[in-house]
């Protein structure tokens, strides 16, 4: 018996027994999604109605997005324009009240050849009875 052992050749060592790796849900969700299997799904195809409706709340959401950016700009845009027109009407009405001073109105109509007048403003006193008669006198004398 122990020439049939040395003539036997060894015994090959046993490799250690691993469970083979099984491909996780993330790797066959992605296959399924790469090859198509997902859209032919019962439970997908079931609720296709409601992926739909959430497709089009996802297009107005996008859409909604967008016009408000766009809005916000357009509100941007007059504010600036506003603020430009505010400070525009600042200088004229500045311009404005230094035209119309007293001085500068009597140079210019001065140029033209008018005087300004050099006695100052009076009241006239007047009575109702002294008005009355001198009413009277004029409608009788004509």
């Amino acid at each position: 018996m122990e020439e049939e052992k040395k003539n036997t050749p060894p015994e090959p060592q046993k490799e250690e027994i691993r469970p083979v790796r099984r491909s996780g849900k993330m790797t066959k969700g992605l296959h399924d999604i790469i090859g198509g299997d997902l859209l032919s799904n019962h439970a997908v195809l079931s609720n296709l109605p409601f992926l739909i409706f959430l497709a089009i709340l996802a297009m107005f959401y996008i859409g909604n997005t967008y016009y408000s950016e766009k809005t916000f700009k357009q509100i941007e845009k007059i504010k600036n324009e506003l603020k430009e027109l505010r400070y525009q009407s600042i200088t004229a009405k500045a311009k404005m009240l230094d035209v119309c001073k007293q001085t500068e109105i009597a140079k210019k109509v001065e140029l033209l050849g008018i005087k300004g007048t050099t006695t100052p403003p009076y009241k006239i006193f007047y009575s109702k009875a002294l008005l009355k008669k001198e009413t009277d006198t004029l409608h009788r004398n004509p």
